[in-house]
């Protein structure tokens, strides 16, 4: 659903009333705040929308660049709130999760960090970018879950592995690997930039999506004209997947 940006406040979904453990993934890397990175108020209305309904742990889950702490760039960002566990990538234990898709796009299996699996209600926040023409939102935004100890790649570049793939199959491949319950798109302004995400121009939109990650990615992108090759594999890869289930 789309919302208008002024005065919105998160309303957390019936879901995580029965949440133990909530793990918020923010697109937050760089110490430099919105629109590069999540905004903290953002972040504050949705761990205030949880505990209007929930006592759940909140993870909060991200890995920098440049080799700093997430801990430094959390704090920075402004997300150190009470009752709120801020988590590395990089300090994690992995797992390998295999992809559901009976034809993988191109990766069949992820390493995702273990703590992921731990969580019962999973939820993707992040700006509205345009980085390079394409749209990076909240499916997009799980690629900073992928550890850089497994897909290589030095910090402040990308994993080299995946630099290999199409990355919009490994978009779709990583949907449905690793199904998010909630996207959140902050589309105050659209952030327009190419290699270097700190450079970059910004949009008044006015608006904040909220939703199933594909869904609101859709959305996003219909409401700004533009268009998500992911998203087109991701519609094929589930309606190939209802098929196989009805067979």
């Amino acid at each position: 659903m789309m919302y208008e940006a002024a005065g919105f406040k998160f309303e957390a979904p019936r879901q995580v009333a029965r949440a133990r453990r909530v793990l918020i993934k923010p697109n937050a890397a760089y110490g430099i705040p919105y629109p590069v990175t999540t905004s903290a108020a953002t972040i504050a209305s949705i761990v205030q929308g949880i505990r209007s309904v929930s006592d759940a742990d909140i993870v909060v889950l991200e890995g920098a660049v440049g080799g700093e702490s997430i801990r430094s760039v959390f704090q920075t960002l402004g997300y150190e709130m009470p009752r709120m566990l801020g988590l590395d990538v990089k300090d994690c234990s992995y797992v390998e999760v295999e992809n559901p898709l009976v034809k993988p796009y191109a990766i069949a299996n992820f390493w995702l960090p273990n703590v992921i699996l731990s969580c019962d209600y999973l939820i993707s926040v992040t700006p509205y970018h345009i980085l390079n023409g394409r749209p990076w939102l909240s499916v997009a935004n799980l690629l900073g879950l992928l550890p850089r100890a497994k897909y290589g790649g030095s910090p402040g570049k990308e994993r080299s592995s995946l630099s290999r793939q199409d990355l919009q199959q490994v978009l779709a491949d990583l949907y449905f690997t690793l199904p998010f319950d909630l996207g959140v798109i902050d589309a105050t302004v659209k952030y327009t930039a190419g290699a270097d995400l700190t450079q970059g121009e910004s949009a008044p939109l006015g608006k904040i999506f909220v939703g199933d990650p594909y869904a609101v990615d859709r959305e996003a992108c219909e409401s700004a004209g533009v268009t998500a090759d992911y998203l087109h594999y991701i519609q094929s890869a589930q309606l190939e997947l209802e098929a196989h289930v009805q067979s």
